[in-house]
């Protein structure tokens, strides 16, 4: 894991946010590789599960909401994780993740903790002229203003039920189908931690695929497999180490209220084994609660029989920074013994999918002090760069150039030499074997399009 959060920090993948002023906890920025990695990840998805699918449409919803979709949803009285202190250093821990019995991992006093007391996970915030004052502050008149308060969105779902009657009247979509939404979302954790693994500002892409009121249970859990069997695909696609997932059923004492089915594909990530995406059957839970409390009637009208009825709901959902993470960590390779004089020995590369990687090819003239060379190099630099995301890099030696790439996880570097003068071609090393091959200037793109896209 040190090794990822160095590697992310040396080549621009991700920053510590806030350093000049000392950070801020467990709070992270995406640098310019970083974010070219996420966007193709998230371009992907979207591509995977809306654009190629005639059974789904997606919206891009509000970060602040009404604060009474969160009062219909539960997350009001329900969203939140019990809290202890310890009575000696007064460190907040989450009262489920911690041996309480033990001592303080903190400063190892033995004096214990508090009783836990639930500690509500939605970030708060105020809209208009209260955002000045604190809530508990008495107003002019004497009273206390609360109108204004309100909250950050714990998870983009809500916005696809609140809006489903929007999604059906305009799109004429039939059952089943599905709304997908990726944004940002907030969680105010007690203990955030292990790089982007646990953040308060994360990104979530989420379906809600609404399908009719199952007859029975096979009804609905054959959507169910068909989404599991999705995810598993997904995760091959974007190049995740299968042998570290695991599918793992959550007990019905475990699972959230809403959900009649969940299963969390989990990770074996170098803490330990922890949660990635999540499935859940949320049955018509969420339509149920929005219909009663905002009194709109939310219901779908088969075109067929006329008959209506709120639809049930399967839920895939699946975190951005954690998909960021688990790519990275299945990327990972060392090859070779790093003290070993061979070629290649103690090189470090990212595996990524060439789908994935930020750069699709890097592009270098052999010597940077011949012009000739450094001209051609350019000239086919800026050709690749209309139609693909490509580096220019002439420091230094070729085998430093390659490596760094390799650190990178370009999947090609493109040499322009003495013999591509004459010759009009170019050495191409693959990333992954480190071989060489030689490949005509006007195939470039070609070649390219044909592996990395």
């Amino acid at each position: 894991m040190d090794k990822i959060v160095s590697l992310c920090k040396r080549r621009g993948f991700v920053f510590p946010s806030s350093e000049i002023y000392g950070g801020l906890a467990n709070s992270w920025d995406y640098g310019p590789l970083g974010v070219e990695l996420k966007n193709n990840i998230k371009q992907l998805w979207w591509k995977r599960f809306v654009q190629e699918r005639d059974d789904m449409v997606g919206i891009d919803a509000a970060l602040i909401m009404n604060p009474k979709v969160w009062e219909a949803s539960g997350h009001v009285s329900n969203f939140s994780d019990p809290l202890v202190e310890c009575k000696k250093c007064h460190i907040r821990f989450r009262a489920d993740v911690i041996d309480l019995k033990k001592a303080c991992v903190s400063c190892e006093a033995k004096d214990g903790f508090t009783e836990p007391k639930q500690f509500n996970l939605m970030l708060r915030t105020f809209l208009g002229p209260a955002a000045a004052l604190n809530e508990s502050e008495p107003r002019p008149g004497g009273r206390e203003e609360k109108a204004n308060v309100a909250y950050f969105r714990p998870e983009t779902a809500q916005a696809m039920f609140v809006d489903f009657k929007q999604v059906l009247d305009t799109t004429r979509k039939r059952l089943p189908f599905g709304i997908a939404q990726m944004g940002k979302a907030f969680r105010n954790e007690i203990t955030p931690g292990n790089f982007i693994f646990r953040t308060r500002e994360f990104e979530q892409m989420e379906i809600e695929y609404f399908i009719a009121p199952p007859k029975n249970d096979k009804e609905w859990q054959k959507h169910f497999e068909d989404w599991q069997k999705e995810m598993r695909e997904w995760l091959k696609e974007i190049g995740v180490d299968m042998s570290k997932v695991h599918e793992t059923e959550i007990s019905d004492e475990e699972r959230a209220f809403y959900s009649k089915r969940t299963i969390d594909f989990e990770f074996d990530y170098p803490f330990g084994k922890k949660e990635l995406y999540g499935l859940a059957y949320r049955t018509d839970y969420d339509l149920s609660q929005h219909e009663k409390f905002s009194g709109a009637s939310l219901k779908y009208r088969d075109p067929e029989t006329g008959e209506e009825f709120l639809p049930h709901v399967i839920e895939p959902s699946l975190g951005v920074d954690r998909t960021v993470l688990v790519v990275l960590l299945s990327a990972y390779t060392e090859d070779g013994d790093p003290d070993a004089k061979k070629v290649g020995a103690g090189r470090v590369f990212l595996k990524l999918k060439p789908q994935l990687a930020p750069y699709k090819a890097a592009i270098f003239p052999l010597l940077a002090n011949k012009p000739e060379l450094v001209k051609l190099a350019r000239e086919v630099y800026d050709d690749l760069r209309k139609k693909f995301p490509v580096a220019w890099d002439d420091r230094g030696n070729i085998g430093k150039r390659y490596y760094s790439q390799d650190e990178i996880g370009t999947p090609f570097c493109i040499t322009v030499d003495f013999d591509s003068l004459e010759k009009k071609d170019v050495t191409v090393r693959d990333r992954d074997t480190a071989k060489q091959e030689r490949i005509p200037i006007s195939n470039l793109e070609t070649y390219l399009a044909g592996t990395c896209l």
